[in-house]
């Protein structure tokens, strides 16, 4: 695996959304990404558990490294989000981004979300690659 430009990395941490909500890059890599959410009171639902779009803005976002890795701009055409389980607050929630397919403009990933070794739910997703 190469090593990814430095600008690529910071053009992603600097992401601002993902800074309001407290999503942090832990690992990138060409075509993967790790991304962790720490749950706090103020993303919980009328349920008391966890707001799916809390859980799906870090899927996204581990989506959105991931496919933007290759410092090419991807943007999105489809997700697809399951929710298996629900977490307590506190739980740090860790999104494991993987580039399942690629061909030419179009690319797929997976991402798992998990909580320590449970996965908790599951995001696919594709996107469209601005290339020549």
């Amino acid at each position: 695996m190469s090593e990814l430009p430095e600008e690529t990395r910071e053009r992603i941490e600097s992401d601002p959304y993902c800074a309001m909500l407290g999503i942090e890059l832990v690992e990138l890599g060409e075509g993967t990404a790790t991304m962790e959410l720490t749950v706090t009171e103020d993303m919980l639902n009328f349920h008391g558990t966890p707001h799916g779009g809390a859980i799906y803005s870090l899927a996204d976002a581990a989506f959105a490294a991931a496919s933007n890795s290759h410092g090419t701009t991807a943007v999105a055409l489809e997700t697809n989000m399951s929710y298996l389980e629900a977490v307590e607050t506190g739980t740090t929630l860790r999104a494991e981004a993987e580039e399942s397919h690629m061909a030419g403009r179009t690319a797929e990933y997976s991402i798992d979300i998990v909580a320590g070794e449970d996965r908790v739910a599951t995001f696919r997703g594709r996107v469209y690659r601005f290339v020549d």
